[in-house]
């Protein structure tokens, strides 16, 4: 069995796989990371193998911690990989955008496909029919923006994205809602049509945190992963035993 470690700047995702197969996952603040740990052997002491993630919140400290349970396989610039990797600066490729690629080159082979990440910024990810990625795009995500315009104004208050979005907001709030998430929508549609300008037969994934809210607000057919991640890196840590 497989623990997948997925460790942002604050939150934690741990994963169980059996061999490919998910089983459950949770999500919890860092700071409880050895507690989950241990708790998620306890139920599952037949794991043995697991990846992290991580964007540097997550030090060697709990890493190594880790590594008392299973042997522990940390993602980097260096991992091997499945797919031809054709970024011009392939040592500053997000360990996040690694995994995503590989769970498109395994579950959309010989596919043209766009994987579009919806978190903390959106990124968008390119691996051809061939196997080779090509690279991307990043951008601020829904909250970046709110926090943008509340930080860099003097008077624009900081918002979330729920209640109604309007097309012509009719107040300051409103107005900032229609901005951000009507233009977030706006964006994503329009680098999905672009990319099928250029490439034939395209497969766009959605993933991320708001993944599930931006989908049902955009014009292009896409195929909602929840998971995808987490199965990038299942699938880099399948890979990397052989």
């Amino acid at each position: 069995m497989n623990l997948i470690v997925d460790a942002g700047n604050t939150s934690v995702k741990l994963a169980v796989y059996k061999g490919k197969e998910f089983l459950t996952s949770k999500s919890f603040e860092l700071q409880f990371f050895l507690k989950e740990v241990k708790q998620v052997f306890l139920e599952f002491p037949d794991i043995k193998n697991a990846i992290v993630s991580t964007v540097g919140a997550l030090g060697s400290k709990e890493i190594t911690k880790l590594a008392v349970y299973c042997n522990v396989q940390t993602l980097s610039a260096s991992t091997k990989i499945p797919f031809k990797n054709l970024y011009g600066t392939p040592k500053t490729l997000g360990v996040d955008r690694i995994a995503l690629a590989t769970a498109a080159f395994y579950q959309y082979t010989n596919k043209n496909t766009l994987v579009i990440d919806a978190g903390s910024c959106v990124t968008y990810d390119f691996i051809n029919g061939n196997g080779e990625y090509l690279g991307g795009a990043i951008s601020p995500g829904v909250a970046m923006r709110f926090k943008a315009m509340h930080n860099q104004t003097a008077n624009l208050p900081l918002l979330e994205k729920d209640g109604e979005i309007k097309l012509i907001g009719d107040s300051t709030t409103a107005s900032m809602k229609s901005g951000v998430v009507n233009g977030i929508c706006l964006e994503i549609d329009g680098v999905i049509n672009e990319y099928k300008i250029r490439f034939a037969d395209l497969t766009v994934i959605l993933t991320g945190g708001d993944a599930h809210f931006l989908s049902k607000r955009l014009k292009n057919t896409i195929f909602a992963h929840s998971n995808f991640l987490l199965d990038g890196l299942n699938y880099l840590l399948e890979y990397n035993k052989n």
